[in-house]
Parts: C-alpha cells; structure tokens; sequence
C-alpha cells in the first residue's frame, strides 16, 4: 500500500467532486437553523504519522461539517486526534474518554471514544463518564446464571488443554457480565435561537464488541440500550431527560431477512416498554423516505453496523412516527450517511463493486479502508430549537 492512499490528482478531483455534488453522495450540509450530530469510526486514529497531509486535510474538511460528531477506534496515542482538532481550529472543543478494553500493561484491544463539538453551536456541561456495570449487578447476574456460565467455563477450559498451548478456543459466554469497551458518555446542549430552551442531551459513544459469536453482540447492544432505558425512566433523578447514542454498534444484518426484523423489533418495541413520554427512535433501521433499501455504513457496503438513535421527552425531537416527514424540510430533521466508497469509485473510474474481481475489490479498499475508514460517517439534522421545550 502507499503511503497515501491517493495522489495530489486524485485529492483534488475527490474534493472537487464532493464540493460539487454533495447530495449524490450524502455529504453532511451545513444549513441554517439546524445543527448536525454524527458518529464515525476512524480506522485506527493514533498516531499522526500513519496519515499523510492530504489524508488528514479530507478528515478536516468531513469532521467541520458536524456541530457534535462521536468518534470511534481512537488509540492511545492521541497524536492523530489532537492533530485533527487543531486543524478544525478553536471554534471546535475536544473530549475524549481514558483506554478502555484492554488493562494498563496487559494486551488487548484497547481503544478511546471521543467528541469534538462546535462551540458555536454545542455546549458541553457537567457530565463526563464511562457506562459500566456495577458489581452487584454482575455478582446477581453470576447466581443467576451460575450454571451455564460454569459450564461454558468447563467447556473452554477442555478444549484449550486439548488444542494445547497455541489454542484459538474462544470463550462462548451464555449470558453479559460487562462491556468489552465501556461506552463513554457526556451530557450536552444544542443551542436554538435566542430565548429557546436547548435540547439537552445525555449522549452515549459506543464501539461493541463484534466478537466471535453473534450471541456476543446481542449481548452488549441489548445491556447498554437495556441501561439507556432504565436510566431514561429515571427522569426525576438523570441528569438531562433525553439519550442519544451513536457509534459502531456492530450491528450485523448478514440474513435480513431475519436480523433486520429482530432487530428493528427489539427497538421499536422500547416504545412500549418506556413511559408514554419517551419516544424511541433509531431511523437508520428504516429506508429514508424515497430509497426501499436502508443505508448500510460500512465501507464494503453490505452491513449497518453503525446507528444514531434517541429516547428522548423532549417532543421537539423527531420520533419515529415522523420518519416519513424525514428530509421534507431543509433544517430537518433528516438523516444519511457519507458515501464515501461511491465517490472514491466515481473519482477513479472503477466498475461497480458487484461486478469487481476479488482482486480488483481487495485493490480498490486497500487504497483508502486503512488510511481512512472502513466506515463512513452518518449523520442526524436537528432543526435548532424555535419555541420552549
């Protein structure tokens, strides 16, 4: 691979292109009255060095698009990160989480989560945080389960002796004990117009856990909205009413016609398991109105592992029930994802991905999946407040 995935040409056609025709490709919009909140995993953002200056000037030219964009996959090394943010410049504030995943000095997949937010436009107060589980909670979840987590146990434990030392028997647990990442969560508000209310946000950055089991990743997507809900209900007692999360929740649709639907119902069905005045709403589960097919967010376009959804009591956030309104209004709301893939495509003149050879595919990604992303970034437009929550 190169040490930059595209020559200055070729940047400068992209950008050109990007600017050009921002609505065929998704590219984010800044418009009056609304501000932009988007998630996007970086792939491996550490150090500076492992990206060149056109690299990095893209990144700049996607991130300033956002009022309050949650990024995944930082790395310990916060060299890349700090470079990003003073490229934004100092309208753009700066939060990110400690290591997580991995214990100080001991291997593993240790990442950070961070925000960068438009001054301008968010405000960030009290509230800065991991999301665990406490221990009694764990310790309840140990005696209910206490058999088939001994059993599973016994089961590693006989087929690492019997593959021996180099074993690559991973550990099937039946039931969640704790996040292999904890997610990181912050509380902000998104200004309005003179003399409105803000909306107030709890908002949840989150990378779960993609495992070796599918049952893995149902677990840690349904303890962290399961802690969202409970926590949602305490209204009297948290510290702002509404919850937003983002981030690659590692969501898998490899049968839609199966997962997809299990799901969407396993959200959709929050709404009747909340109060009457929480509305829960994921919309990149849903086509946009006009498309039959919805977003997919990773780079090789075949999966949504990554979403954007609130439950929330302020009304004047959008639920589901407006879904079909999505995008009718210019300030929103509205939602999409930056395809990337399609423009780099477009720029380079490659056939479409279905028809590429398997060579032809593994050159194409190589080019920009580790130097950029193997995600692309989504986004949710929030018209600024007009009138009082």
């Amino acid at each position: 691979m190169s040490e930059s995935p595209f020559s200055e040409v070729e940047w400068s056609t992209i950008s050109e292109l990007m600017h050009a025709e921002p609505n065929r490709f998704g590219v984010p919009l800044r418009v009056y009255g609304s501000a932009l909140v988007g998630s996007f995993n970086i792939y491996k953002l550490g150090a500076r060095e492992f990206r060149d200056h056109s690299t990095w000037q893209w990144l700049v030219d996607v991130c300033r698009r956002f009022d309050l964009l949650a990024v995944q996959e930082v790395q310990d090394n916060l060299s890349g990160l700090r470079h990003l943010h003073e490229l934004m410049g100092e309208d753009f504030g700066l939060l990110v989480s400690d290591k997580t995943g991995a214990f100080p000095g001991e291997p593993g997949l240790g990442e950070r989560l961070a925000f960068i937010y438009n001054r301008r436009v968010v405000r960030r107060t009290e509230i800065a945080t991991d999301i665990s589980i406490d221990r009694s909670k764990v310790l309840r979840t140990l005696q209910a389960h206490n058999d088939e987590i001994h059993a599973a146990i016994a089961e590693y434990l006989a087929e690492s002796e019997a593959e021996g030392i180099s074993s690559s028997v991973k550990l099937r647990m039946p039931t969640f004990l704790s996040f292999i990442r904890a997610p990181f969560c912050a509380s902000f508000e998104i200004m309005g117009f003179p003399g409105t209310v803000p909306y107030q946000l709890m908002v949840i950055n989150a990378h779960l856990y993609y495992g070796d089991f599918m049952a893995d990743r149902r677990q840690e997507f349904e303890a962290l909205t399961g802690w969202i809900k409970a926590r949602v209900n305490e209204n009297d007692r948290s510290y702002y009413p509404n919850f937003l999360l983002a981030g690659d929740l590692n969501l898998d649709f490899d049968n839609p016609l199966t997962d997809r639907a299990r799901i969407e119902k396993a959200i959709k069905d929050f709404n009747g398991q909340t109060p009457n005045d929480v509305n829960v709403n994921f919309p990149f589960l849903d086509p946009h109105p006009g498309l039959t097919e919805p977003f997919h967010t990773n780079a090789r376009l075949n999966q949504t592992f990554d979403q954007i959804g609130l439950f929330a009591r302020d009304s004047r956030l959008p639920a589901h029930a407006d879904h079909a309104q999505m995008g009718s209004d210019p300030r929103g709301p509205d939602y999409g994802v930056f395809n990337f893939v399609e423009l780099f495509r477009q720029v380079l003149d490659a056939p479409p991905i279905a028809s590429m050879s398997t060579q032809d595919r593994r050159r194409f990604f190589g080019r920009f999946e580790h130097k950029l992303s193997d995600h692309m970034p989504l986004w949710l437009r929030l018209p600024l407040p007009l009138e009082d929550g």
